[in-house]
């Protein structure tokens, strides 16, 4: 959560970001447009969201479960609800604090992205012990 709070602010704004990711990228593809780059960061952009909420929910449900090895216990819909509206909350507060921030803005579109990262998440760590559970 202090990462992704850390991020929020003017370090983590696009113009700072894409003269890294700007940069590399012409330098993976030679005469790339700008138009190309400015999709290329802009997905990378998005992207990035989504893996920060899932970690988040991900680490979320395992702080909520506290799994052990060899663990037989059925899957609860409450710790994974806990860990989604954690980070659905922390989105929401992220969201409200980047609209303080210059260089930034609150988007209530990364706070319903952040969820879709936390649920997706949680939706592959059910997938994962139910196949498990078949061997």
């Amino acid at each position: 959560m202090a990462l992704i709070f850390g991020l929020s602010t003017k370090a983590g704004a696009s113009n700072n970001t894409s003269r890294i990711i700007g940069p590399i990228i012409r330098w993976l593809v030679p005469g790339i447009s700008d138009e190309a780059v400015g999709r290329i960061v802009f997905s990378i952009h998005k992207t990035s969201h989504v893996a920060e909420y899932a970690v988040l929910a991900a680490l979320c449900w395992r702080a909520r479960r506290q799994p052990v090895r060899g663990d037989t216990r059925p899957w609860h819909r409450s710790e994974a609800a806990f860990a989604l509206a954690v980070a659905a909350a922390f989105a929401a507060s992220d969201e409200w604090h980047q609209s303080f921030v210059p260089a930034r803005q609150g988007s209530w579109w990364d706070v319903l992205l952040d969820s879709c990262g936390a649920a997706l998440a949680l939706l592959f760590i059910w997938r994962w012990g139910r196949w498990r559970k078949r061997w």
